[in-house]
């Protein structure tokens, strides 16, 4: 395509290909590790399901067996496999005999490989299926009732019920949301267990459970039924538990995935070794389901700088690209974020912010950029912060944006009311309609502000991405490189539960998803 705003190709293509060597280094260490996350993950796609008499989930009762055996380097499907040949008993019942404590699956006659993957492809072959006809549902429904237009509206409820997230839910729906985001609960992603059941507490939001994700699906193909229209369902597959969420919101139907390589590492203080290892089969998954990833580079700029610090929200859209495309997602489920983060104050911040945004929509033309509205400078005052979500609706039309999560006039003073959703849905849908085609009729001034800020930002993340090819991703991430945030390689949260993979290790989901078998 040709760049309204001058970019030189020939420089993205530079940039990529720094991106690429540095995913591929990440990539040749996740390929040797696996994860407590992963193997429960793996359990969940046995069909492993339920809790014990003591509400711990079935899934991490058998992990922590093996773990706590000294033994989940074999990986659990290794296990599972030798116990269903010697018991005949099918992997949901392993677990409970395992959680009643009636058998060892560390103790069982271990048998040919063969046999194994035998023995292990009719329940692979059930959860594969059962994925499929969830996207199939999907399809059909855009293929018969359709969809709104890009860039989606994209709003927020977080009322720690599930049942009264329904209601606001619906409601948002009929004011014309076409995608709804169930916040999780404040500290969820540093359980290293998921939940259980349906949930009505949740402080700042609710519980990520497949029950809750259950409840939600439902209500909204019932809503779009009756609006004529699908409407999509997002939750959060990140934090210690990355991949056994994106399972579950496969299984349910969910359409989006916030599912970011490096967020949990940065604003969790998450073991990167733990997270980089957790993101990969996450985004496998959600490939495979035909899910929208939302990343979340936005939130650098709430760290650090937005003027100052653009380059590096392109370089990990680069990067997060490249590792997206190591797990087989394609380019139209890649919600790369950015967003909207300058001081209001600042002379010509409108014009700074729409060539970032050109510039992010022209590297990316096929992704399904996510733009985040301003939330940093939110002061309190509705008045002005419904003129900032005006302004930022504005260039979201015009740069042909894919998510637009709508900014609320209420933010920094209390969670959303419905009214206040109206108002910002109002706010956007107006402004879509009237600037629908702006982005088609204008151009750039050769030499002026736009283009200027384009080259620069892109000029200084090849510098960023030459520095990381240099140190690796792990070091960078060490000496704060994004975010202005420090991270040490063999610190934060979950470390414990990584380990190398040993000889018997299997994983067949992995060929299968990606395609290769």
């Amino acid at each position: 395509m040709e760049s309204k705003l001058g970019l030189d190709f020939e420089k993205v293509a530079h940039a990529r290909k720094l991106a690429k060597n540095i995913a591929d280094g990440v990539q040749e260490f996740v390929d040797q590790y696996t994860t407590v996350a992963v193997e429960r993950t793996l359990c969940r796609l046995m069909g492993i399901d339920g809790v014990d008499e003591n509400q711990v989930p079935l899934p991490n009762v058998v992990v922590d067996f093996i773990k706590d055996k000294g033994v989940l380097n074999e990986g659990v499907l290794f296990f599972i496999a030798n116990a269903m040949i010697q018991t005949k008993m099918q992997p949901q019942q392993i677990a409970e005999a395992v959680a009643k404590g009636s058998l060892d699956i560390t103790q069982v006659v271990t048998t040919d490989p063969k046999v194994i993957a035998d023995t292990l492809q009719p329940v692979v072959d059930a959860n594969v299926n059962r994925i499929r006809a969830r996207r199939s549902r999907r399809e059909h429904y855009l293929e018969t009732i359709g969809e709104g237009p890009k860039p989606y509206l994209y709003i927020i409820v977080a009322t720690g019920n599930i049942y009264e997230d329904v209601v606001q839910a619906q409601a948002g729906a009929r004011q014309g949301a076409d995608i709804i985001a169930v916040i999780r609960t404040t500290g969820q992603s540093l359980l290293d267990y998921v939940p259980y059941g349906a949930t009505t507490e949740g402080f700042g939001g609710t519980f990520a459970t497949q029950e809750n994700f259950r409840i939600m699906r439902k209500a909204l193909d019932e809503v779009g039924e009756e609006l004529g229209r699908y409407i999509r369902l997002c939750n959060y597959c990140s934090g210690l538990c990355m991949p056994e969420i994106a399972i579950m919101g496969a299984f349910e139907g969910l359409d989006v995935m916030l599912n970011d390589a490096l967020y949990g590492i940065l604003f969790r203080d998450i073991n990167m070794q733990r997270t980089l290892v957790d993101q990969y089969m996450s985004r496998i998954i959600n490939g495979f389901a035909g899910v929208i990833i939302n990343t979340g580079e936005d939130n650098y700029l709430t760290t650090a700088d937005a003027v100052e610090a653009a380059h590096t929200v392109l370089a990990s859209d680069l990067i997060n690209e490249q590792l997206a495309f190591s797990a087989g997602l394609r380019e139209e489920q890649m919600g790369l974020g950015h967003a909207f983060e300058m001081d209001p104050m600042l002379e010509n911040g409108f014009l700074y912010e729409l060539a970032q945004a050109q510039m992010t929509r022209e590297i990316f033309p096929k992704a399904t950029l996510k733009y985040m509205p301003p939330t940093k400078f939110m002061t309190g005052n509705i008045f002005r912060g419904h003129l900032q979500d005006a302004l930022f609706n504005i260039i979201g039309i015009w740069t042909h944006q894919g998510l637009q999560l709508l900014g609320m006039p209420t933010e920094a003073i209390h969670t959303p009311f419905m009214s206040d959703r109206y108002l910002s849905i109002e706010n956007a849908k107006y402004i879509f309609n009237n600037m629908r085609s702006i982005g088609d009729e204008m151009e750039f001034k050769k030499d002026g502000i736009c283009r200027k800020r384009a080259k620069l930002v892109l000029d200084n993340t090849i510098l960023l991405l030459e520095e990381i090819v240099n140190e690796g991703l792990f070091s960078a991430l060490e000496k704060g490189i994004f975010g202005d945030v420090k991270r040490p390689k063999n610190g934060g949260k979950g470390l414990a539960g990584v380990t190398a993979k040993g000889n018997n290790y299997l994983n067949p989901f992995i060929e299968i998803m990606k395609g290769k078998r």
